[in-house]
């Protein structure tokens, strides 16, 4: 099948809804066309499944049998799969002060079915109706549209889904009361988003409001969204209840969201559901292997998270090992429903560099 035939097809499978015989079935066949693409446009690629004998890849039968690409090697390497005339968009993922930002290469296919894809996996949270959205950050954050960073790409890419879009901070990073009070005023008694960075949502956004008494700011029926950065929070012994715990008090918000995701494959965001667990959409998949071994850890084993996604195809970025550590809890049975793996993430190697995309900031 040409890449055109595959893509129509995969903007039909359904979104939680394969168990894994037949989601395999569908998942392998596609991943091993994306191995062999890379192998013949890459030649970074290609060298380094040579070097390393891992040429047996590009027919896999099963996850495990696909090349894990460090994801630190998009700092190093000039990693494309399509010629310089061909890319749109180049995204930049963030890391901390003085790094070398990642930078992946987007084609206007690749573009194209990041946009559909996440907007389907957007959907089983939001509905298919575009909600009014306060967006946690500073208007700043969206200037630079030719180059995007992980803070800036995942923006404009959620803010797709909301209307009315009001940004809760001024560029120097505090509250714009204005702006908050007056969404607050308008749509205090309807669905909405509030969308924003871990960090930047605890730091900027609820502990100052925590310190404004009595606070006339809530917002009872919105569904808060945010991702990245929970290591500083983690430094300040704030757990995952406690935030959400906070929010409900300060915003009035009970229905709140983490999502877990990289600018390396951008659309293919793993959501967390009521049960607190990340689920593998059928376009994405999971393994964690041990950090020393590489041998791929069982259900409920603590190892390095290998990610797995089928939008890639500007880029080698289909199967990239992370440096973040965590584990599959089970697949096909979480009780929330949904199909699929479904797995925890719980830190970072203790040797990889930080790189939250809300961590980035820093005051002048």
């Amino acid at each position: 099948m040409s890449f055109d035939e595959i893509n129509k097809a995969l903007l039909e499978w359904p979104l939680y809804e394969w168990s894994h015989e037949k989601k395999q079935a569908h998942f392998i066949p596609v991943l091993n066309k994306l191995t062999q693409n890379h192998v013949e446009r890459c030649v970074e690629y290609r060298r380094l499944l040579t070097v390393t004998a891992n040429l047996s890849c590009l027919e896999a039968h099963a996850l495990d049998e696909v090349f894990p690409l460090p994801v630190r090697l998009f700092k190093l390497q000039r990693l494309k799969s399509v010629a310089d005339s061909n890319v749109v968009k180049t995204m930049m993922s963030s890391g901390t002060s003085g790094s070398t930002p990642a930078k992946i290469y987007l084609d206007k296919t690749t573009s194209h079915l990041q946009t559909k894809i996440l907007a389907k996996i957007m959907s089983s949270l939001l509905g298919k109706a575009r909600l009014p959205m306060l967006i946690v950050d500073c208007p700043a954050t969206v200037k630079n549209r030719h180059q995007f960073s992980a803070r800036t790409a995942g923006i404009l890419g959620f803010s797709m889904y909301g209307r009315d879009l009001t940004y809760a901070l001024n560029d120097d990073m505090s509250v714009n009361w204005e702006a908050l009070n007056s969404f607050c005023d308008k749509y205090h008694d309807e669905p909405c988003i509030v969308f924003g960075f871990t960090y930047i949502v605890w730091l900027h956004f609820i502990q100052a409001l925590q310190a404004v008494k009595p606070l006339s700011c809530q917002l009872p029926k919105a569904i808060l969204l945010h991702g990245g950065g929970w290591k500083k929070l983690q430094q300040q012994a704030v757990s995952k209840a406690e935030f959400k715990a906070v929010i409900a008090d300060v915003l009035g918000t009970p229905h709140v969201h983490n999502y877990y995701g990289m600018v390396e494959q951008t659309g293919s965001i793993f959501l967390e559901c009521d049960e607190g667990h990340f689920h593998c959409s059928v376009w994405s998949d999971v393994l964690v292997r041990d950090p020393v071994t590489l041998k791929v850890c069982p259900n409920g084993e603590t190892g390095v998270l290998q990610l797995f996604s089928l939008i890639p195809q500007s880029y080698p970025g289909h199967a990239i090992l992370t440096e973040d550590i965590g584990k599959i809890i089970g697949e096909d049975t979480c009780p929330c429903g949904r199909k699929g793996k479904y797995f925890s993430v719980d830190g970072r190697l203790k040797k990889a560099e930080i790189r939250g995309c809300s961590d980035t900031f820093r005051r002048e």
